[in-house]
């Protein structure tokens, strides 16, 4: 196993065997067998992508996101939880990188137990802290080592932690139409460059002279930064809508989760 995918202090433990599983392939370690790890379905693969998009999003400088990334808990269990959060800097004794703080397991119901055992052995290899998304119920669960099992974690509520820049909405987490929104308010928070110079164009251009193609074209222009590129016929209707429905649009231009969700809000 290459030293990239081992904690810093792996050196304290024996090397697996590479005769019967090796890194970059389908295979975790369990209690000392060896497992395949099947692909996702629809569900947990659409959740996957969603989870690692808004962990991305929101992690804070310093730390480095992966997905399935292998990690050494014990003499005999090898693990990748499906979305890990660790710090950027190598280790300076053996530059191999540390461990990871942040874990997230996309689950089912039938799931969720396994995925208690696997978050119980990360925890106990000292990762801080174990999520689990609840991909059919739209649930999320934090663990807790102290009592054992998985705490529910209240739909409103946010993931504050050092390792992220801004708080993550649990509601982002379980439910992939919620995830835009969080996405774009904590590139926000973290002072994107691209979100940072559409605001400024739409301040300047919507004040020249108070025009309303000025306040038309700086929405065109968030839009665009955002990866929301409008339609020509939506494009035609900012163009011809009035100054007071400009201004109302504007201020949701940022976090909206489309163009047809931000044009059907008057």
């Amino acid at each position: 196993m290459s030293p990239s995918a081992h904690p810093v202090d792996s050196s304290e433990l024996p090397p697996v065997d590479l005769r019967l599983v090796a890194p970059e392939t389908r295979y975790e370690i369990e209690d000392g067998k060896v497992i395949y790890v099947a692909a996702a379905d629809e569900p947990h693969g659409v959740q996957h992508a969603v989870v690692a998009a808004l962990v991305m999003a929101h992690v804070a400088p310093g730390f480095e996101v992966a997905v399935d990334m292998l990690t050494r808990t014990s003499l005999i269990d090898d693990m990748a939880p499906d979305v890990s959060v660790f710090p950027a800097e190598r280790d300076p004794e053996t530059q191999g990188r540390r461990l990871e703080e942040l874990a997230f397991e996309i689950v089912n119901t039938q799931r969720l137990n396994n995925a208690g055992r696997k978050a119980g052995k990360l925890m106990a290899r000292g990762v801080r802290r174990v999520f689990a998304i609840d991909v059919t119920r739209e649930r999320g669960f934090e663990w807790s080592l102290e009592l054992g099992t998985w705490s529910m974690l209240a739909d409103d509520a946010t993931l504050e932690d050092p390792a992220l820049a801004s708080p993550l909405p649990v509601a982002a987490l379980v439910r992939a139409a919620a995830a835009d929104d969080a996405m774009a308010s904590a590139l926000l928070a973290k002072s994107n460059r691209v979100l940072r110079e559409a605001v400024e164009r739409s301040r300047t251009e919507g004040k020249l002279e108070g025009k309303t193609e000025g306040k038309a074209e700086a929405l065109l222009a968030i839009l665009t930064a955002r990866g929301l590129a409008p339609t020509e016929s939506q494009r035609q209707r900012v163009l011809a809508a009035p100054n007071r429905t400009l201004d109302q649009w504007l201020e949701k231009a940022l976090l909206c989760a489309s163009v047809h969700a931000l044009l059907e809000t008057t």
